[in-house]
């Protein structure tokens, strides 16, 4: 019987110590076929994270664990399916999971990347920006869907905000 981390769709990249964490809601189609992260090529991740100077250089999704040496990790709320929202089953975001690894690695910020999966894990409406609850020590921010679906509310404005928090502590 496989290990439930073997049933995960991609691998959480976390560990202690990380300064930030994102958060989605399931890895794509095309994330769980490659075995990456944000894999799609019409996705805006990776371009955000360069972009905004949270990667020293524009990283291919396959590169992902190397975030970890950034000081940054990965983790989604339904790590057992794939997938748009809308083909998820009812009770695929785990939350409680997500608490949980959140609270024993303890990352400086954990950033949601789409208001979706902020919602999910927080019961509520939300705004992009920084959240006024945390999880443990862990505060929280939401950030607008890197996904080439949600091109129409792409914004990196709320992305640069992120990493001058990060930068400013």
């Amino acid at each position: 019987m496989p290990s439930p981390a073997q049933s995960h769709i991609l691998p959480d990249l976390l560990q202690p110590g990380l300064a930030l964490v994102f958060c989605g809601t399931a890895a794509g189609k095309r994330s769980a076929a490659e075995g990456a992260y944000y894999a799609h090529p019409g996705n805006h991740f990776w371009r955000a994270l360069h972009e905004t100077g949270l990667t020293p250089r524009l990283f291919a999704p396959a590169e992902f664990p190397q975030l970890a040496a950034l000081g940054i990790g990965l983790t989604d709320l339904a790590k057992r399916h794939s997938g748009n929202d809308d083909e998820l089953p009812p009770g695929a975001f785990d939350v409680a999971a997500l608490h949980a690894k959140i609270e024993a690695s303890q990352p400086r910020l954990l950033a949601f990347t789409s208001k979706a999966a902020a919602r999910a894990a927080l019961g509520r409406a939300v705004d992009y920006g920084l959240q006024a609850e945390r999880i443990g020590h862990t505060k929280l921010f939401v950030l607008p869907s890197p996904s080439g679906q949600a091109r129409g509310r792409w914004d990196l404005a709320p992305w640069r905000t992120l990493a001058g928090l990060l930068r400013d502590g």
